[in-house]
Protein backbone atom coordinates (compact mmCIF):
# COMPACT_ATOMS: atom_id res chain seq x y z
CA UNK A 1 0.00 0.00 0.00
CA UNK A 2 1.27 3.52 -1.05
CA UNK A 3 1.33 6.83 0.93
CA UNK A 4 -1.59 7.88 -0.88
CA UNK A 5 -3.61 4.80 -0.37
CA UNK A 6 -3.02 4.65 3.07
CA UNK A 7 -3.80 8.33 4.01
CA UNK A 8 -7.43 7.60 1.77
CA UNK A 9 -7.98 4.91 4.05
CA UNK A 10 -7.24 6.30 7.23
CA UNK A 11 -7.95 10.19 6.59
CA UNK A 12 -11.19 10.96 9.96
CA UNK A 13 -10.80 7.70 11.27
CA UNK A 14 -8.75 8.60 13.71
CA UNK A 15 -8.77 5.33 16.39
CA UNK A 16 -7.56 6.52 20.09
CA UNK A 17 -6.09 4.09 23.27
CA UNK A 18 -9.13 4.93 25.92
CA UNK A 19 -6.37 6.18 28.18
CA UNK A 20 -6.35 9.16 25.53
CA UNK A 21 -10.22 9.15 25.21
CA UNK A 22 -10.33 9.13 29.07
CA UNK A 23 -7.82 12.22 28.89
CA UNK A 24 -10.01 14.13 27.07
CA UNK A 25 -12.89 13.69 29.15
CA UNK A 26 -11.93 14.94 31.92
CA UNK A 27 -11.32 18.66 30.63
CA UNK A 28 -14.45 18.19 28.87
CA UNK A 29 -16.11 17.20 32.82
CA UNK A 30 -14.16 20.82 33.50
CA UNK A 31 -15.63 23.13 30.77
CA UNK A 32 -12.31 22.82 28.62
CA UNK A 33 -11.74 22.05 25.45
CA UNK A 34 -9.02 19.64 24.28
CA UNK A 35 -7.45 18.70 21.25
CA UNK A 36 -4.76 16.29 19.62
CA UNK A 37 -2.61 17.90 17.49
CA UNK A 38 0.70 18.22 15.37
CA UNK A 39 2.46 14.98 14.52
CA UNK A 40 0.18 12.81 16.28
CA UNK A 41 -2.82 13.81 14.05
CA UNK A 42 -0.49 13.59 11.17
CA UNK A 43 0.92 9.74 11.89
CA UNK A 44 -2.92 8.61 12.89
CA UNK A 45 -3.84 9.91 8.94
CA UNK A 46 -1.25 8.52 7.66
CA UNK A 47 -1.75 5.23 9.34
CA UNK A 48 1.09 4.93 11.28
CA UNK A 49 1.63 3.77 15.15
CA UNK A 50 1.81 7.18 17.53
CA UNK A 51 3.54 7.15 20.40
CA UNK A 52 3.73 10.44 21.49
CA UNK A 53 0.53 12.77 21.98
CA UNK A 54 0.69 16.56 22.22
CA UNK A 55 -2.72 18.34 23.26
CA UNK A 56 -3.58 22.08 22.85
CA UNK A 57 -6.15 23.25 25.13
CA UNK A 58 -8.42 26.63 26.29
CA UNK A 59 -6.94 25.43 29.70
CA UNK A 60 -4.50 27.85 31.11
CA UNK A 61 -1.13 25.97 33.16
CA UNK A 62 -2.65 26.38 36.86
CA UNK A 63 -6.08 24.84 35.35
CA UNK A 64 -4.09 22.08 34.28
CA UNK A 65 -2.10 21.85 37.70
CA UNK A 66 -5.22 22.11 39.64
CA UNK A 67 -7.40 19.66 37.97
CA UNK A 68 -4.67 16.74 37.48
CA UNK A 69 -2.75 15.73 41.07
CA UNK A 70 0.35 14.48 39.11
CA UNK A 71 1.90 17.51 36.56
CA UNK A 72 5.26 18.25 35.80
CA UNK A 73 6.18 22.60 34.75
CA UNK A 74 8.50 21.44 32.12
CA UNK A 75 7.32 24.61 30.28
CA UNK A 76 5.25 27.23 32.24
CA UNK A 77 6.93 30.57 30.12
CA UNK A 78 5.50 28.20 27.34
CA UNK A 79 2.25 27.52 28.53
CA UNK A 80 3.05 23.66 28.33
CA UNK A 81 2.51 21.47 31.83
CA UNK A 82 3.46 17.44 31.13
CA UNK A 83 0.55 15.21 32.91
CA UNK A 84 0.93 12.03 34.47
CA UNK A 85 -1.91 10.20 33.62
CA UNK A 86 -2.83 6.51 33.86
CA UNK A 87 0.80 5.44 33.41
CA UNK A 88 0.88 7.75 30.75
CA UNK A 89 2.48 11.15 29.93
CA UNK A 90 0.98 13.87 27.58
CA UNK A 91 2.30 17.12 26.78
CA UNK A 92 -0.86 19.66 27.47
CA UNK A 93 -0.05 23.20 25.78
CA UNK A 94 -2.23 26.25 26.26
CA UNK A 95 -3.75 27.66 23.03
CA UNK A 96 -0.66 30.03 21.69
CA UNK A 97 -0.11 33.12 19.81
CA UNK A 98 3.12 33.40 17.14
CA UNK A 99 4.34 35.84 19.77
CA UNK A 100 4.02 33.52 22.80
CA UNK A 101 0.79 34.79 24.38
CA UNK A 102 -2.15 32.90 24.98
CA UNK A 103 -4.54 32.51 21.85
CA UNK A 104 -8.57 32.24 22.53
CA UNK A 105 -8.99 29.65 19.99
CA UNK A 106 -7.59 26.19 18.39
CA UNK A 107 -6.99 28.09 15.03
CA UNK A 108 -5.09 30.99 16.58
CA UNK A 109 -3.32 28.54 17.88
CA UNK A 110 -2.26 26.37 14.44
CA UNK A 111 -1.62 29.30 12.54
CA UNK A 112 0.99 29.58 14.19
CA UNK A 113 2.13 26.00 13.72
CA UNK A 114 5.90 25.23 11.20
CA UNK A 115 4.10 22.97 8.73
CA UNK A 116 0.35 22.21 7.18
CA UNK A 117 1.29 18.67 7.73
CA UNK A 118 1.72 19.61 11.34
CA UNK A 119 -1.21 21.99 11.76
CA UNK A 120 -4.07 19.50 12.18
CA UNK A 121 -5.86 19.17 15.33
CA UNK A 122 -8.33 16.52 16.36
CA UNK A 123 -11.57 17.25 18.40
CA UNK A 124 -11.52 13.99 20.38
CA UNK A 125 -14.87 15.37 21.59
CA UNK A 126 -16.83 14.93 18.21
CA UNK A 127 -14.41 13.31 16.14
CA UNK A 128 -13.44 15.93 13.65
CA UNK A 129 -10.62 17.36 12.28
CA UNK A 130 -9.49 20.58 11.82
CA UNK A 131 -7.16 21.27 8.96
CA UNK A 132 -7.35 25.17 8.12
CA UNK A 133 -3.96 24.74 5.37
CA UNK A 134 -5.24 21.83 3.26
CA UNK A 135 -2.49 20.10 5.02
CA UNK A 136 -4.12 16.20 3.94
CA UNK A 137 -3.68 17.86 0.26
CA UNK A 138 -0.21 18.26 0.93
CA UNK A 139 0.00 14.92 2.36
CA UNK A 140 -1.01 13.09 -0.18
CA UNK A 141 1.01 15.03 -2.53
CA UNK A 142 4.05 14.39 0.10
CA UNK A 143 4.97 17.70 0.44
CA UNK A 144 6.37 19.54 3.23
CA UNK A 145 4.85 23.37 3.20
CA UNK A 146 4.95 26.43 5.51
CA UNK A 147 1.69 27.34 7.16
CA UNK A 148 0.87 30.37 5.48
CA UNK A 149 4.16 32.70 5.22
CA UNK A 150 7.25 30.80 5.16
CA UNK A 151 9.44 34.19 5.98
CA UNK A 152 6.95 34.71 8.65
CA UNK A 153 7.12 31.30 10.12
CA UNK A 154 10.82 30.80 10.13
CA UNK A 155 11.63 34.24 11.41
CA UNK A 156 9.65 32.92 14.45
CA UNK A 157 11.77 29.94 14.86
CA UNK A 158 14.98 29.26 12.63
CA UNK A 159 15.27 25.84 13.58
CA UNK A 160 12.16 25.00 10.99
CA UNK A 161 14.42 25.62 8.36
CA UNK A 162 16.55 22.43 9.69
CA UNK A 163 12.82 20.26 10.25
CA UNK A 164 11.81 20.79 7.21
CA UNK A 165 15.00 18.86 6.07
CA UNK A 166 14.50 16.29 8.94
CA UNK A 167 10.81 16.11 7.72
CA UNK A 168 11.32 15.50 3.97
CA UNK A 169 13.85 12.85 4.94
CA UNK A 170 12.19 11.01 7.57
CA UNK A 171 8.29 10.93 5.71
CA UNK A 172 10.52 10.84 2.35
CA UNK A 173 8.67 13.90 1.45
CA UNK A 174 9.77 17.01 -0.91
CA UNK A 175 9.95 20.89 0.34
CA UNK A 176 7.74 22.75 -1.75
CA UNK A 177 9.20 25.67 -4.05
CA UNK A 178 8.35 29.23 -1.36
CA UNK A 179 9.19 27.25 1.51
CA UNK A 180 13.08 26.56 -0.41
CA UNK A 181 13.15 29.43 -1.32
CA UNK A 182 12.38 31.12 2.29
CA UNK A 183 15.13 29.03 3.92
CA UNK A 184 17.75 30.16 1.53
CA UNK A 185 17.09 33.42 2.26
CA UNK A 186 16.87 33.52 5.98
CA UNK A 187 19.68 30.36 5.97
CA UNK A 188 21.99 32.98 8.40
CA UNK A 189 19.46 32.54 11.34
CA UNK A 190 20.38 29.22 11.98
CA UNK A 191 22.61 31.08 13.99
CA UNK A 192 20.76 32.22 16.35
CA UNK A 193 19.28 28.68 17.35
CA UNK A 194 21.03 26.83 20.32
CA UNK A 195 23.52 23.69 19.70
CA UNK A 196 21.48 21.74 22.04
CA UNK A 197 18.30 22.23 19.06
CA UNK A 198 20.45 21.70 16.53
CA UNK A 199 21.91 18.84 17.68
CA UNK A 200 18.63 16.80 18.58
CA UNK A 201 16.91 17.79 15.31
CA UNK A 202 20.29 16.45 13.27
CA UNK A 203 19.23 13.17 16.30
CA UNK A 204 16.03 12.47 14.73
CA UNK A 205 17.24 13.01 10.49
CA UNK A 206 19.59 10.01 11.76
CA UNK A 207 16.68 8.05 11.92
CA UNK A 208 15.07 8.21 8.58
CA UNK A 209 16.22 5.68 5.93
CA UNK A 210 18.58 8.11 3.95
CA UNK A 211 19.61 10.72 5.98
CA UNK A 212 21.46 11.98 2.81
CA UNK A 213 17.79 13.56 1.35
CA UNK A 214 17.79 15.57 4.26
CA UNK A 215 21.51 16.32 4.29
CA UNK A 216 21.78 16.77 0.49
CA UNK A 217 18.75 19.30 1.74
CA UNK A 218 20.59 20.99 3.94
CA UNK A 219 23.53 21.74 1.29
CA UNK A 220 21.70 23.00 -1.51
CA UNK A 221 19.81 25.68 1.17
CA UNK A 222 23.12 26.40 2.66
CA UNK A 223 22.29 24.90 6.09
CA UNK A 224 25.37 22.41 5.80
CA UNK A 225 27.88 25.48 5.04
CA UNK A 226 27.30 26.47 8.56
CA UNK A 227 26.03 23.61 11.09
CA UNK A 228 28.82 21.08 9.61
CA UNK A 229 31.33 23.27 7.21
CA UNK A 230 33.63 20.31 7.80
CA UNK A 231 31.46 17.93 5.98
CA UNK A 232 30.96 20.76 3.40
CA UNK A 233 35.22 20.42 2.58
CA UNK A 234 34.47 16.79 1.17
CA UNK A 235 32.20 18.19 -1.56
CA UNK A 236 33.57 18.04 -5.10
CA UNK A 237 36.80 16.64 -3.58
CA UNK A 238 37.71 13.40 -5.76
CA UNK A 239 39.21 10.56 -3.80
CA UNK A 240 40.86 8.07 -6.17
CA UNK A 241 40.18 5.04 -8.51
CA UNK A 242 38.95 3.04 -5.91
CA UNK A 243 35.94 5.38 -5.00
CA UNK A 244 33.11 6.48 -7.38
CA UNK A 245 31.88 9.42 -5.02
CA UNK A 246 33.58 12.14 -3.90
CA UNK A 247 34.51 12.79 -0.41
CA UNK A 248 31.10 14.03 0.53
CA UNK A 249 28.86 11.86 -1.00
CA UNK A 250 30.84 8.51 0.37
CA UNK A 251 30.08 9.69 3.84
CA UNK A 252 26.80 10.87 3.27
CA UNK A 253 25.80 7.32 1.65
CA UNK A 254 27.73 5.45 4.30
CA UNK A 255 25.43 7.11 6.90
CA UNK A 256 22.79 5.78 4.98
CA UNK A 257 24.27 2.26 5.25
CA UNK A 258 24.72 2.27 8.93
CA UNK A 259 21.61 1.10 10.93
CA UNK A 260 19.13 3.26 12.02
CA UNK A 261 18.39 1.57 15.00
CA UNK A 262 22.75 2.68 16.11
CA UNK A 263 22.50 6.56 16.32
CA UNK A 264 26.78 6.67 17.08
CA UNK A 265 27.48 4.49 14.49
CA UNK A 266 25.67 6.75 11.88
CA UNK A 267 26.90 9.48 12.92
CA UNK A 268 30.71 8.00 13.12
CA UNK A 269 30.13 7.08 9.44
CA UNK A 270 29.05 10.67 8.74
CA UNK A 271 31.78 11.70 9.75
CA UNK A 272 34.28 8.35 9.46
CA UNK A 273 36.16 10.72 6.17
CA UNK A 274 35.99 13.91 7.50
CA UNK A 275 39.52 14.77 7.04
CA UNK A 276 40.46 13.62 3.80
CA UNK A 277 40.84 16.94 1.98
CA UNK A 278 42.80 17.97 4.94
CA UNK A 279 45.50 15.21 4.42
CA UNK A 280 45.28 14.58 0.89
CA UNK A 281 48.84 14.14 -1.21
CA UNK A 282 48.79 13.17 -4.67
CA UNK A 283 49.94 9.95 -5.97
CA UNK A 284 52.49 10.07 -8.70
CA UNK A 285 51.06 6.94 -10.48
CA UNK A 286 47.05 7.25 -11.78
CA UNK A 287 45.54 5.95 -8.16
CA UNK A 288 45.11 9.10 -7.48
CA UNK A 289 44.85 11.05 -4.00
CA UNK A 290 46.06 9.12 -0.83
CA UNK A 291 45.15 10.00 2.66
CA UNK A 292 47.39 9.28 5.21
CA UNK A 293 45.99 9.11 9.03
CA UNK A 294 43.24 10.79 8.07
CA UNK A 295 41.45 8.25 10.43
CA UNK A 296 43.77 9.76 13.12
CA UNK A 297 43.04 13.30 12.01
CA UNK A 298 38.85 12.34 11.41
CA UNK A 299 38.95 11.74 15.13
CA UNK A 300 40.39 14.55 16.31
CA UNK A 301 38.11 16.84 14.21
CA UNK A 302 35.01 14.46 14.53
CA UNK A 303 35.54 15.19 18.53
CA UNK A 304 35.50 19.03 18.13
CA UNK A 305 32.48 18.98 15.75
CA UNK A 306 30.87 16.80 18.30
CA UNK A 307 31.73 18.84 21.17
CA UNK A 308 30.64 22.32 19.19
CA UNK A 309 27.28 20.42 18.95
CA UNK A 310 26.67 19.44 22.81
CA UNK A 311 26.84 15.80 22.51
CA UNK A 312 27.61 13.62 25.62
CA UNK A 313 31.06 13.35 26.53
CA UNK A 314 30.47 9.51 26.17
CA UNK A 315 29.13 9.65 22.60
CA UNK A 316 31.98 11.79 21.79
CA UNK A 317 34.38 9.29 23.20
CA UNK A 318 32.92 6.62 21.37
CA UNK A 319 32.27 7.99 18.31
CA UNK A 320 36.02 9.08 18.13
CA UNK A 321 36.67 6.09 18.83
CA UNK A 322 34.65 4.59 15.93
CA UNK A 323 36.84 6.97 13.82
CA UNK A 324 40.23 6.59 14.58
CA UNK A 325 39.97 2.62 14.39
CA UNK A 326 37.63 1.94 11.32
CA UNK A 327 40.87 1.61 8.90
CA UNK A 328 42.11 -2.03 9.67
CA UNK A 329 42.67 -4.41 7.12
CA UNK A 330 42.93 -7.88 7.53
CA UNK A 331 44.92 -10.62 6.16
CA UNK A 332 45.90 -14.48 6.96
CA UNK A 333 49.15 -13.41 7.84
CA UNK A 334 47.83 -12.02 11.10
CA UNK A 335 49.04 -13.87 13.74
CA UNK A 336 46.88 -14.66 16.76
CA UNK A 337 48.54 -12.15 18.93
CA UNK A 338 48.14 -9.61 16.25
CA UNK A 339 44.42 -10.52 16.69
CA UNK A 340 44.52 -10.40 19.99
CA UNK A 341 46.25 -6.67 20.14
CA UNK A 342 43.51 -5.49 17.88
CA UNK A 343 41.25 -6.64 20.46
CA UNK A 344 42.91 -4.69 23.15
CA UNK A 345 43.28 -2.16 21.04
CA UNK A 346 39.52 -1.34 19.79
CA UNK A 347 38.27 -2.88 22.99
CA UNK A 348 35.80 -6.48 22.69
CA UNK A 349 32.95 -4.25 23.76
CA UNK A 350 33.39 -1.59 20.46
CA UNK A 351 34.01 -4.76 18.20
CA UNK A 352 30.36 -4.74 16.95
CA UNK A 353 30.08 -1.30 16.09
CA UNK A 354 33.09 -0.90 14.58
CA UNK A 355 32.35 -3.81 12.10
CA UNK A 356 29.12 -2.06 11.46
CA UNK A 357 31.08 1.06 10.90
CA UNK A 358 33.44 -0.86 8.59
CA UNK A 359 30.36 -2.32 6.50
CA UNK A 360 28.45 1.24 5.47
CA UNK A 361 31.61 2.74 5.02
CA UNK A 362 32.34 -0.59 2.65
CA UNK A 363 28.85 -0.74 1.16
CA UNK A 364 29.12 3.63 0.90
CA UNK A 365 31.90 3.38 -1.54
CA UNK A 366 29.70 2.50 -4.59
CA UNK A 367 31.92 0.43 -6.28
CA UNK A 368 32.03 -2.60 -4.25
CA UNK A 369 29.15 -4.88 -3.42
CA UNK A 370 28.60 -7.82 -1.03
CA UNK A 371 30.51 -8.81 2.36
CA UNK A 372 34.46 -9.40 1.12
CA UNK A 373 35.81 -13.25 2.59
CA UNK A 374 38.28 -11.35 4.58
CA UNK A 375 36.15 -9.39 6.37
CA UNK A 376 34.08 -12.52 7.19
CA UNK A 377 37.01 -14.54 8.42
CA UNK A 378 38.17 -11.70 10.11
CA UNK A 379 35.41 -12.12 12.27
CA UNK A 380 35.75 -15.80 12.47
CA UNK A 381 39.14 -15.41 14.12
CA UNK A 382 38.15 -12.67 16.72
CA UNK A 383 35.28 -15.35 17.78
CA UNK A 384 37.68 -18.36 18.02
CA UNK A 385 40.15 -15.70 19.97
CA UNK A 386 37.23 -14.16 22.21
CA UNK A 387 36.37 -17.96 23.15
CA UNK A 388 40.13 -18.73 24.25
CA UNK A 389 40.21 -18.31 28.07
CA UNK A 390 43.43 -15.45 27.48
CA UNK A 391 44.12 -12.15 28.69
CA UNK A 392 43.51 -8.93 26.39
CA UNK A 393 43.85 -6.21 29.05
CA UNK A 394 46.05 -6.32 32.37
CA UNK A 395 43.49 -6.58 34.75
CA UNK A 396 43.12 -10.02 32.68
CA UNK A 397 46.71 -11.16 33.88
CA UNK A 398 46.49 -13.80 36.71
CA UNK A 399 48.68 -11.02 38.53
CA UNK A 400 48.70 -8.01 39.65
CA UNK A 401 50.72 -4.97 40.76
CA UNK A 402 49.90 -5.72 44.90
CA UNK A 403 51.92 -9.29 43.53
CA UNK A 404 54.89 -7.69 42.26
CA UNK A 405 55.47 -4.73 45.15
CA UNK A 406 54.54 -8.13 47.84
CA UNK A 407 57.35 -10.32 46.12
CA UNK A 408 59.84 -7.65 44.54
CA UNK A 409 59.89 -4.62 46.78
CA UNK A 410 58.76 -2.76 44.27
CA UNK A 411 57.62 0.82 45.09
CA UNK A 412 54.35 2.18 43.38
CA UNK A 413 55.27 4.02 40.24
CA UNK A 414 55.54 4.03 36.49
CA UNK A 415 57.40 0.90 36.84
CA UNK A 416 54.32 -1.30 38.40
CA UNK A 417 52.15 -0.25 35.26
CA UNK A 418 55.48 -0.73 32.44
CA UNK A 419 55.97 -4.60 34.44
CA UNK A 420 52.86 -5.62 33.67
CA UNK A 421 52.77 -4.44 30.34
CA UNK A 422 55.44 -6.34 29.03
CA UNK A 423 53.95 -9.64 30.51
CA UNK A 424 50.69 -8.51 28.52
CA UNK A 425 52.74 -8.40 25.53
CA UNK A 426 54.11 -12.28 26.36
CA UNK A 427 50.50 -13.63 27.18
CA UNK A 428 48.94 -11.73 24.16
CA UNK A 429 50.84 -14.10 21.58
CA UNK A 430 51.72 -17.17 24.10
CA UNK A 431 48.14 -17.08 25.92
CA UNK A 432 49.17 -20.77 27.76
CA UNK A 433 51.73 -18.17 29.89
CA UNK A 434 49.12 -16.52 31.85
CA UNK A 435 49.64 -17.93 35.09
CA UNK A 436 50.35 -16.96 38.10
CA UNK A 437 54.06 -18.69 38.56
CA UNK A 438 55.21 -18.50 35.11
CA UNK A 439 54.13 -14.86 35.14
CA UNK A 440 55.95 -14.40 38.17
CA UNK A 441 58.90 -16.49 36.64
CA UNK A 442 58.95 -13.37 33.87
CA UNK A 443 58.36 -10.55 36.13
CA UNK A 444 61.62 -11.06 38.00
CA UNK A 445 63.71 -11.75 34.74
CA UNK A 446 62.22 -8.33 33.07
CA UNK A 447 62.34 -6.43 36.71
CA UNK A 448 65.95 -7.65 37.20
CA UNK A 449 67.36 -6.61 33.91
CA UNK A 450 65.49 -3.11 34.20
CA UNK A 451 66.96 -2.22 37.89
CA UNK A 452 70.82 -3.73 35.99
CA UNK A 453 69.91 -0.95 33.34
CA UNK A 454 69.37 1.78 35.74
CA UNK A 455 72.09 0.89 38.69
CA UNK A 456 74.71 0.80 35.79
CA UNK A 457 73.58 3.73 33.75
CA UNK A 458 72.08 6.25 36.62
CA UNK A 459 73.26 4.30 39.73
CA UNK A 460 69.68 4.80 40.99
CA UNK A 461 66.70 1.63 40.86
CA UNK A 462 63.94 1.92 38.00
CA UNK A 463 61.27 3.32 40.71
CA UNK A 464 63.32 6.35 41.07
CA UNK A 465 63.84 7.26 37.24
CA UNK A 466 60.13 6.63 36.13
CA UNK A 467 59.53 5.00 33.18
CA UNK A 468 61.97 5.05 30.33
Amino acid sequence: MNIAESLELFFNKITLPQTVKDFAEIFKKNGFQLYLVGGAVRDCLMGKDVHDYDFATNAKPEDVQKIFRHTIPVGLEHGTVLVLFQNEEFEVTTFRNADNTFANNINEDLKCRDFTINAFAYDISNGKVIDLFDGKKDLKNKMICAVDNPTARIQEDPLRMLRACRFAAVLEFYIEPKTIDAIKENVQLIQNVSAERIRDELCKLMTAAKPSCGLELMRTTGLLDIILPELMEGFGFEQNRFHKYDVYYHNVYSCDNAPASNLEVRIAALLHDVAKPRTSHEKANDDGNSFYNHEIIGSRMAGRILKRLKFSTAQISHIKHLIKHHMFYYTKEWTDGAVRRFIRNVGAENLEDLFLLRDADRNGNGSKTGIPKAFIDFQDKIREIMEIDSALKVTDLDINGRDLIENFQMKQGPIIGEVLNYLLELVLDEPELNKHELLMEKAKEYYEKKCNYALEQYGKPPEELGKF
